[in-house]
């Protein structure tokens, strides 16, 4: 069981936040790049009265707003009234947890993309995604991942979003100063980013004003709790870490017995069998833990799922999407089984962690809290120009 103790909240020990980005329009990603590219060269391809319904503007958003590009992008920045140039790279964003998808990262695209998180964005940054507080809800307080988050959790309530460093390159953890001193003193060793990251994601726990953070007292604790946290950010982060991709053990790996064919509309679990059904292609094996995996209360394969086959409106660009269900979905989802099953395997020890000890009286007494107004603030990291509207620099 978990000690009791007096929590911190991670906002305090985290500082900077940002909160979820709102992208305002649903065609603008999608679980493949190629969907990205054929919706825009159909949206660019019509004019008038056609190219605004197939647009969506909204109140941020119109093809006459005039913004900048987006920072590391490189996009038009003419008004998109006149856009007629080839489709931008797409991006992978993670669009919730686990579904990593691509995104046009088109700043005229986007009602609100938060550029202060595209300035830090890039290895070795991760970001850390508290999930919104859900009443007795199961599944983990927060997730990390290395690509940018929308931030937005399943049952529809705002997190935030915490980078690990607040400049690019891993430079200036995003922690209270003197955080990592207090704790390195109090453990008896040094402590860097990456140890309170694995930390957070083994420890923290959810509450209605969000993440709140234990500290253990006895270094041992504090020591067990790390290697949990880098296993499980391990896994989440699909073996960066460690340089190994997930593995179940023992030899165990999910494989298609049966193709899942052209449009499944169905996804169920048969736990006797250990069998995922999709639409009537089989996979197995398929460890209980992966299928009933929730975050936020909502289970994570089945929202995966609906993700990539919920129906569109007709003659919009949400539409336009692949004639058959692609082979690489399938090779993501035998991935995500696998990442599933290893985390649930593990919620066990997770939930069982000790984790009493230390408390703000502390952190007070060691000057850590509370943490300076700056922190909360972006760091200033432009070092070079961003353009912004109809090509024009930006002054720095």
């Amino acid at each position: 069981m978990r000690g009791v103790t007096e929590y911190v909240r991670l906002d305090e020990l985290m500082p900077w936040s940002v909160a979820p980005l709102r992208f305002g329009r649903s065609w603008i990603t999608a679980p493949d790049a190629r969907t990205l590219r054929t919706r825009w060269d159909r949206l660019v391809a019509t004019r008038g009265a056609e190219r605004e319904a197939l647009f969506r503007p909204s109140r941020a958003r119109s093809q006459a707003s005039a913004v900048g590009a987006l920072p590391g992008q490189r996009t038009g920045t003419t008004r998109f009234a006149r856009e007629s140039g080839p489709c931008p790279e797409p991006v992978r964003v993670a669009q919730g947890p686990f579904d990593e998808q691509w995104l046009l990262p088109d700043h005229r695209l986007i009602d609100t993309a938060r550029p202060e998180l595209w300035r830090v964005a890039g290895e070795p940054q991760v970001f850390a995604v508290e999930q919104g507080y859900v009443p007795g809800a199961a599944g983990p307080a927060l997730l990390v991942t290395a690509a940018l988050p929308e931030g937005r959790s399943p049952a529809g309530r705002p997190g935030r979003i915490r980078p690990l460093f607040r400049r690019p390159g891993g430079l200036e953890p995003n922690l209270a100063p003197g955080l990592l001193d207090f704790l390195g003193k109090r453990y008896g060793h040094e402590v860097d980013a990456h140890d309170w990251l694995a930390w957070i994601v083994a420890a923290a726990l959810p509450s209605p004003d969000g993440c709140r953070v234990p500290l253990p007292g006895d270094p041992a604790v504090w020591a067990a709790g790390v290697a949990l946290g880098r296993e499980l950010a391990d896994v989440q982060l699909r073996g960066a870490l460690s340089g190994t991709r997930p593995r179940l053990p023992g030899g165990r790996r999910p494989y298609v017995r049966a193709a899942v064919p052209a449009r499944p509309t169905t996804i169920s679990y048969d736990s006797g069998a250990e069998v995922l059904d999709v639409g009537g292609g089989l996979v197995s094996p398929v460890p209980a833990e992966a299928w009933e995996y929730r975050v936020g209360g909502v289970r994570v394969l089945e929202q995966w799922f609906a993700h990539r086959t919920a129906p569109a409106e007709p003659g919009s660009l949400d539409a336009i999407g692949p004639a058959a269900w692609p082979q690489e979905w399938t090779s993501e989802l035998l991935d995500l089984v696998t990442v599933l099953a290893l985390l649930g395997a593990r919620e066990p020890e997770r939930a069982a962690l000790e984790t009493g000890g230390l408390g703000r009286a502390d952190l007070d007494a060691a000057g850590v809290l509370p943490a300076p107004s700056w922190s909360r603030r972006p760091a200033s990291v432009l070092d070079h120009q961003e353009e912004g509207p109809e090509g024009q620099f930006m002054l720095l």
